[in-house]
């Protein structure tokens, strides 16, 4: 593993992030971006725009969130010394909150009308919906049928906030899908609308803008841990599908010596084709929905189904910068399967009284693994990027008996 600080500028001004990342659109998307682009770096450095979302992470979010010390599962587990970034408990359940409220903030600078998105577990277009309301937009969320049956509590909160749900029927009927019929929803009218891509993925500028309003969270723990135990945390780790949350925390520490960083991939039920969504450790680079990355793709270059318990967690691809972290060695993609992920799931609930999302619940999976390996006077931050209020009826329904409910 390589802990060694890496200095690099990401991205590049042409939003490249090595050979990764980009801006592979068609023509008539080209000048939409640009304006985007151009509108994100000036409103970026202007204090009202800074004030007005530091106002809102604050007030309107819960911002920042506390860090919390797993004493009791530290101690049967064994090992190392487990602490929770708990992003669980912002506004909305989860870090999405964070990128939104930036994003329909600076839709509305720019004269937008309508902001329209995909969305995966409902984490996002809970968020999407949320900020839409306060800050007075009409909103579109797209989601797979599989997705919506998954999680019938994030549907009704989007409905409840007045967004608009549109159900995705192709394919898969998942994430992926959700994404490609978004995206030809916005291609006829990105005049009008804002698309505001739920993760650190697409075309740029959204791997660079999502970026940087999530690296708030790594911003805060960075802080807070220093204060609550005298030093930074040995390892941090996060759950990885497109990556948002991750390269949230990851971003404060990447020019810290003695690091090490994990990003945990859900290899579901396998590591065969169709039975996971293990970006990182089995794909390829590739270009999907705009811009270069691993993927998941066969012979011809077309992306694979993919699954994951985590409906958040099932997406071909992977942000760009998260590819390129992968290639000079600074972040260890690892992974956790389906039953890990239940596992963790129900331990942290048992033992800590935190329910998390099932997404997070595959990075307190690998935290657990690592915990037994590293000696008690090590320390690993995990990002608890959500609560698991989404996932319970879904959960219980599919693993309630092995777990002792009936």
């Amino acid at each position: 593993m390589n802990s060694k600080p890496q200095t690099i500028e990401m991205p590049d001004a042409r939003g490249n992030f090595g050979e990764y990342g980009g801006r592979y659109v068609p023509e008539q998307l080209e000048t939409v971006l640009e304006e985007i682009t151009e509108a994100y770096n000036t409103l970026k450095n202007d204090e009202g725009f800074k004030r007005d979302l530091r106002v809102l992470y604050k007030d309107y979010v819960g911002r920042p969130s506390p860090i919390f010390y797993a004493k009791n599962l530290s101690k049967k587990i064994g090992g190392a010394q487990i602490y929770l970034k708990r992003v669980d408990l912002n506004h909305t359940g989860a870090h999405k909150i964070n990128h939104c409220l930036g994003q329909v903030l600076l839709a509305k600078k720019m004269g937008k009308k309508k902001v329209i998105a995909e969305t995966g577990a409902g984490q996002h277009g809970v968020a999407l919906a949320t900020a839409a309301a306060l800050l007075g937009l009409e909103c579109d969320i797209y989601m797979g049928e599989v997705d919506i049956i998954k999680e019938k509590p994030n549907v009704i909160r989007i409905k409840i906030l007045g967004a608009r749900l549109i159900p995705v029927s192709r394919g898969a009927k998942t994430l992926k899908e959700a994404v490609d019929e978004a995206f030809e929803a916005y291609l006829i009218d990105p005049i009008t609308q804002f698309y505001a891509i739920g993760s650190v993925v697409g075309p740029h500028p959204f791997p660079m803008m999502v970026r940087d309003f999530q690296q708030v969270v790594g911003i805060e723990a960075k802080e807070q841990f220093r204060e609550k135990t005298g030093k930074l945390p040995d390892n941090l780790v996060a759950c990885v599908g497109g990556g948002s949350n991750a390269i949230g925390l990851f971003t404060a520490f990447l020019e810290e010596e003695g690091i090490n960083m994990y990003g945990v991939e859900p290899s579901g039920l396998s590591l065969k084709a169709g039975e996971h969504a293990a970006t990182i450790t089995m794909g390829t680079p590739g270009v999907l929905h705009g811009f270069k990355s691993y993927l998941l793709q066969d012979e011809k270059g077309e992306p694979l189904n993919v699954y994951s318990v985590a409906s958040g967690l099932d997406y071909p691809g992977v942000g760009p910068q998260h590819s390129l972290l992968k290639d000079i060695g600074r972040v260890n993609y690892v992974t956790a399967s389906d039953k890990e992920a239940i596992d963790a799931f129900f331990e942290l609930s048992r033992v800590e009284g935190i329910i998390p999302a099932v997404e997070s619940a595959h990075a307190v999976a690998y935290a657990m693994k690592l915990a037994k390996k590293l000696d008690n006077k090590e320390t690993i931050l995990v990002n608890l990027s959500g609560r698991g209020d989404k996932d319970i009826d879904f959960v219980v329904e599919a693993y309630g008996k092995n777990y002792g409910i009936e």
